[in-house]
């Protein structure tokens, strides 16, 4: 009897648990489930705040840790969970309430588990790891013996530091280059760093550039060696390292550097490649000898670089062109490239007499060797422009990378490149140049699609071509060489990118046939004294650009064969003298300049073709400047003042303007300059009416034809006239704005690719279906709205019986900031057409409840997805 009472007392118990607990969960229902939204409303603020915080954190140089990461991916996804519990707790019948009240205590639960977890104490962010990008390399051919040998070295313990040496155009970069790109597909070394050194050696750039290649930095503005020296070392240190080190010429010592000595207990290689065995042996390197190619491996190169016309050539002819390159993969690639698409046979006969007759007097093994082979390939351009364009590049430092927009600039100004009646067409005929150094392989492509740069042994064998350039570019200079060095026969001279303070004041160089002078970037330069320019009446290009000087010395005004003088970002420039007698002049530029009345004498500049006065301080610019200056081509006006403003009528008479970027006087000037049709002259223009703010600037693309308005009615019939090839455009702060469809003109343009809209309050859709068509929209490639209070709908299709599926075909990149009354993006409507839809950014938009449709929730945050 006891045993039953037992049982029965148990059975009770059993039940009694889940009955109370069911009894509670149903009591507690509403509180569950207000508790579950304030939980999930705590959660996503916390969210939207480690989100703001690593806005401001991640950089170049740091990244969000992987916990971090994976915490708001959760957020995310329970998100999608409690959304789906809270719609399920709306409708509950009364009978559910139990086991929904029960189901939300548990998600609470979860909620404050993910709550505990994004407290991050120790931060949001790491560094982000060294990240070596390979090398651009041509195939390698031959070399196998040598690079088996180099990557034995590497992967073996007993030898730490190697020494690769060979003569010029040997091919010791190329194979480092191949095997450093190997290196960064295993897991071997923590860090495989890459740096050219040449000539001459300059340990302080030398540190940046392997602190730059592990993705840190050193203190540019820090002048303490050893501290810089130290830092180098400590960076290093941390973890196994290969380091290769292109093209030193002079000895070294690694500490002086800051580089950690390779030891089998750290595990670290170095690399050196040399011309000179002796420099590698002074650190103790292993010396692996780069020798010239094979027979067999020469012919092949060759062949491979001339492509299949070599088959309409006699064997014998070729092969014996080959058999004059000794070998040399530079003078192989180089001389392949010069003959490439010559069939005529005579032409092949002719250059075989013409490559012997260069190499017949020089000796085996000696630098003469190169050279003379590569001389052989300049011949071969026989157009003297192209010669000069080519020469033209040694002016830039060993190694450098030159953009293809500046230099195409330089051959212009220097007059390499024929005088046109269109900018367009002398820049055309510039890249076209460009294109064929590049294949003749005089120019080889660097880093970027944008540069190109120069092989050092190239450079060399153009400078000693060149003996009237005194080339001294990103050596550190801190003095102006003495004026013993500055030659009557010089013809060109660059001192760029050095660190040069001043000029003696005595100092007047007698070079009178001088034509082109650099200075730029030496940003320490502060004055020139008068005379240093009396005895250079030959100048033609003078660039100061990026120097602090503060005033030009008067006796500029004498260079009276002067066509180009460029003083870009001269930031402390104050006072230019008069210009007038400079009748010459072609192009004026100063951009970023800090004067604040224009030069006196530009309006007596009558063939002046390119001006840049984009000056922030600038504030007053004579009347009808511009009326005078009729071979105008290129203008360029802008400033930080509201009183430097452009009259339309002012431009309309420059009839050989192609571009244009100016404020335009106010709304009623620029639609009659719209209306004059003179934009249709333009191939590019930027054109701002009203004060812009620029500063919201996301994920800039450069279109060539701008319109920005800023604090203007913009709506209705009588508002802003666009022109009909406008391609981006921007609307700021305008009154009586409520729509894009408002703007009566946009309907008419067929060119929009990019539009953004901020600060603009009245703005309630973006489009308004009902009162325009969806041809300017279905063109927009990106649309970005920021600050916009009231704005509540993007596309407007209410009381529209037929939706086009086309609108917004073209989108790819959509974002939208602070817009507080968003709720819905876009409707289902609007699906089919956003196929190309590739990015979404949305912040600080916090009623926002949907992206299309009844799909993707965003309660407020940041979401970047693909469509």
């Amino acid at each position: 009897m006891a045993e039953i009472a037992t049982l029965i007392l148990e059975f009770i118990k059993c039940v009694a648990r889940p009955t109370r607990s069911c009894v509670d969960n149903h009591r507690n229902f509403k509180e569950n489930a207000k508790d579950l939204g304030d939980k999930l409303s705590t959660l996503n603020c916390k969210k939207v705040d480690v989100e703001n915080q690593l806005l401001n954190e991640v950089c170049s140089e740091k990244q969000a840790k992987k916990e971090v990461e994976k915490w708001v991916q959760d957020v995310v996804k329970i998100n999608a969970e409690i959304q789906d519990v809270l719609k399920r707790l709306h409708s509950a019948s009364y009978f559910s309430r139990a086991r929904l009240g029960k189901l939300a205590r548990k998600k609470i639960d979860v909620l404050d588990a993910i709550l505990k977890r994004g407290s991050f104490p120790e931060g949001l962010v790491v560094d982000k790891p060294a990240i070596a990008l390979p090398l651009p390399v041509e195939n390698l051919e031959g070399e196998d013996s040598v690079k088996k040998k180099i990557w034995g070295y590497l992967t073996g313990n007993e030898v730490r530091m190697i020494g690769v040496c060979g003569i010029g155009g040997v091919g010791k970069t190329t194979i480092m280059k191949h095997i450093h790109n190997e290196l960064l597909k295993g897991s071997r070394f923590d860090k495989v760093i890459w740096a050219t050194v040449s000539y001459p050696l300059n340990v302080v750039r030398l540190r940046h550039e392997i602190a730059e290649a592990m993705n840190e930095k050193l203190q540019k503005d820090d002048h303490d060696d050893q501290r810089h020296a130290s830092k180098l070392m400590h960076l290093m240190g941390k973890g196994k390292y290969v380091l290769i080190l292109d093209d030193v010429w002079e000895r070294f010592t690694l500490g002086c550097v800051g580089i950690p000595p390779p030891t089998a207990e750290n595990g670290c290689k170095l690399v050196i490649t040399s011309r000179k065995v002796d420099v590698c042996k002074s650190l103790g390197c292993e010396i692996v000898k780069v020798s010239p190619l094979s027979k067999e491996e020469s012919l092949k190169l060759f062949s491979d670089k001339v492509g299949s016309d070599i088959l309409q050539v006699p064997e014998e002819i070729w092969k014996a062109m080959v058999e004059e390159c000794a070998g040399l993969p530079l003078a192989i690639v180089v001389i392949a490239g010069s003959m490439k698409g010559v069939t005529d046979v005579h032409e092949w006969r002719h250059a075989l007499k013409e490559l012997r007759e260069h190499v017949r007097a020089t000796a085996e093994g000696s630098e003469d060797e190169i050279f003379e082979r590569l001389k052989f390939s300049y011949d071969c351009l026989q157009d003297s422009n192209i010669q000069n364009c080519f020469l033209s590049c040694s002016l830039y430092a060993e190694d450098y990378q030159i953009s293809k927009d500046d230099l195409v600039e330089q051959w212009i100004d220097e007059g390499f490149i024929k005088e046109s009646r269109s900018r367009r067409a002398m820049l055309d005929e510039g890249r076209t140049m460009l294109n064929k150094l590049e294949n003749s392989c005089l120019l080889e492509k660097a880093y970027s699609e944008d540069t190109i740069k120069m092989h050092d042994v190239v450079r060399d064998m153009a400078l000693r071509i060149s003996p009237q350039f005194m080339v001294k570019a990103c050596m550190g200079l801190t003095e102006i060489p003495d004026e013993c060095e500055w030659t009557k026969n010089l013809e060109k001279v660059s001192l760029m990118d050095n660190e040069i303070s001043d000029i003696p004041l005595n100092m007047c160089p007698n070079c009178p046939i001088l034509n082109t002078l650099m200075l730029q970037r030496n940003s320490k330069l502060t004055q020139i004294p008068n005379c240093f320019f009396a005895n250079m009446q030959g100048i033609k290009l003078l660039n100061l650009s990026g120097t602090s000087i503060e005033s030009l010395p008067h006796s500029i005004c004498n260079l009276e064969n002067l066509t180009t003088l460029l003083l870009q970002n001269c930031t402390q420039l104050k006072h230019v003298p008069c210009l007038a007698k400079l009748k010459a002049l072609k192009k004026l530029d100063l951009c970023e300049a800090g004067i604040e009345v224009a030069p006196e004498g530009i309006d007596m500049l009558v063939n002046l073709q390119y001006l840049d006065l984009r000056c922030p301080e600038l504030v007053e610019l004579p009347t009808q400047i511009l009326s005078n200056l009729s071979h105008l081509q290129h203008l360029t006006i802008y400033s930080n003042s509201t009183t430097l403003k452009i009259k339309g009528e002012e431009v309309r008479g420059l009839k050989k303007l192609e571009t244009f970027q100016a404020e335009l006087y106010d709304l009623q000037h620029f639609n009659n300059y719209v209306k004059s049709n003179h934009f249709k002259r333009l191939s590019n223009y930027q054109l701002v009416v009203g004060q812009v703010d620029c500063t919201f600037n996301p994920f800039i693309n450069n279109f060539s034809k701008e319109i920005s308005l800023g604090e203007r009615e913009v709506g209705g019939e009588d508002s802003v006239v666009l022109p009909n090839d406008v391609e981006e455009l921007w609307i700021n702060r305008c009154r009586k704005f409520r729509s894009l469809s408002d703007i009566y003109s946009l309907q008419k343009t067929t060119e929009l690719r990019r539009c953004v809209v901020t600060e603009c309050e009245e703005i309630g859709c973006v489009v308004d279906m009902v009162t325009s068509s969806s041809s300017f929209i279905n063109n927009l490639e990106a649309l970005y709205l920021d600050k916009l209070p009231n704005l509540s709908v993007v596309v407007n299709v209410e009381g529209v019986e037929a939706t086009s599926p086309h609108i917004f075909s073209n989108l790819k990149s959509f974002g939208m900031w602070r817009c507080s009354r968003m709720k819905r993006l876009f409707p289902i409507e609007l699906l089919q057409g956003l196929q190309n839809l590739e990015k979404i950014i949305l912040q600080d938009c916090q009623q926002m409840e949907e992206i299309i449709g009844n799909g993707i929730i965003c309660c407020g945050s940041i979401m970047l997805m693909n469509a």
